[in-house]
């Protein structure tokens, strides 16, 4: 089976970051981004890249870990910790899922008990103690992508050749909506609605609202 590796989206607090780390997703041959929690998040720094990433949505940690364990999947947590591994050293040994830290507060205890082992990214300057989460998920991803031997994509002049769009997406790779999901997801609309990351809104035809706008002609 070949090296896969995934990005999963629980609690980064910039809404605009999404849309950000889903072009870095792209630009290092992510297989899948899952989000956990709220579906609806704001795709603006994206550059239209999403349309090239798939898309899953669970609405537990858990959930989302037996996912990747069913298919042999390391969980990678990007963190400073008495364990962490520099990240250019390349610990890696299969197919990785790599959990980032909210900006402010960093990985939580229910986030770090899901991961099987921590890298950090190591600085050489004192100006800052943390990088961005989108720049740090950049340099780990392309880290992994060096390690994995991911082929290193064609270029024209001086940018890198984007490849057809692909045909539109479907909703399969979503849980599927059945009554006790609904409820589910309304629980986890009120668990996170302070925490900035998803639309708040309320409006279902937001243009933040890039899943539903994904799958907008997709009846349940």
């Amino acid at each position: 089976m070949a090296v896969e590796s995934y990005v999963v989206v629980h609690n980064i607090a910039k809404r605009h970051n999404v849309g950000t780390l889903a072009r870095s997703a792209t630009a290092f041959g992510v297989s899948e981004l899952i989000l956990v929690g709220r579906r609806e998040f704001n795709a603006f720094g994206s550059h239209g890249s999403t349309s090239h990433l798939r898309f899953r949505h669970f609405h537990s940690l858990q959930d989302a870990r037996l996912f990747l364990k069913e298919r042999d999947c390391d969980i990678c947590g990007v963190e400073i910790t008495d364990d962490a591994l520099p990240v250019n050293h390349h610990p890696f040994t299969k197919s990785t899922a790599f959990l980032l830290g909210n900006e402010g507060t960093g990985l939580s205890a229910k986030e770090l008990e899901i991961c099987d082992f921590f890298v950090y990214i190591p600085q050489y300057g004192g100006g800052t103690a943390s990088l961005n989460v989108t720049v740090a998920a950049s340099i780990v991803l392309h880290q992994f992508g060096v390690w994995a031997g991911f082929p290193e994509r064609s270029r024209d002049g001086n940018k890198f050749i984007v490849a057809e769009k692909p045909v539109k997406q479907t909703r399969r790779s979503f849980c599927a909506e059945t009554a006790d999901s609904v409820i589910e997801e309304r629980k986890c609309r009120k668990e996170h609605a302070s925490n900035g990351f998803f639309d708040e809104s309320g409006n279902e035809n937001s243009s933040s609202n890039l899943l539903d706008g994904l799958f907008a002609d997709v009846k349940l």
